[in-house]
């Protein structure tokens, strides 16, 4: 069976202004395919364009986290917020940066048990407590991340990208935005040809 992708109408790539057309075929050409992501957002340019300078601020950034780090926040709030898109397209990203075919699954069901280590458990469990009960974070969770090894500006990036993908996840929501059926396998299986 065949659903939308989005609720709310998907321009097509000619009718949307040349910097946002032009910014989805490149990542077309680098991923093989346009994420839905992008055609949905696509539906308030402004906004697109907000959306994914912060995007790009928050996780092209030169951080003490790796880039898996980043993608296994995504996929652990995601996780917690029910948000399948972002638990499917992140979790391959993850699949694919970990070079673990098992982590995405581990990690958007229960950190907790994942084969992750000490620090990137503290570093979820810190990224699910503020997605999930912002108020209750305290000094004491700013000082375990601290006592496993994260600078205060390592800290922050922690903070941006759970709360930038609460956004996220919630805009997902909303529109009921449908995850491309091309990242469901990525990261699973072997390229072609490897």
């Amino acid at each position: 069976m065949s659903h939308p992708i989005s609720r709310y109408p998907v321009p097509e790539l000619q009718d949307l202004p040349a910097d946002v057309r032009e910014r989805m075929l490149q990542v077309q050409e680098k991923a093989g395919f346009i994420p839905t992501v992008f055609l949905t957002l696509a539906h308030r340019p402004d906004e697109f364009r907000a959306f994914f300078a912060y995007h790009d601020a928050l996780m092209l950034r030169e951080s003490g986290l790796t880039k898996a780090e980043r993608e296994m926040i995504v996929v652990a709030t995601s996780g917690h917020n029910h948000c399948l898109y972002c638990v499917v397209a992140h979790g391959a990203i993850l699949r694919i940066y970990a070079k673990n075919p098992h982590i995405a699954d581990q990690v958007a069901v229960d950190h907790r048990k994942a084969d992750i280590t000490p620090r990137q458990r503290a570093m979820l469990d810190f990224a699910i407590k503020l997605a999930r009960t912002p108020e209750a974070v305290d000094e004491a969770d700013h000082q375990a991340l601290r006592d496993a090894g994260f600078s205060a500006e390592d800290i922050w990036d922690i903070g941006g990208i759970t709360a930038f993908f609460g956004l996220s996840n919630r805009m997902a929501h909303l529109i009921a935005m449908r995850p491309n059926d091309e990242f469901y396998l990525m990261g699973r299986l072997p390229a072609p040809g490897k």
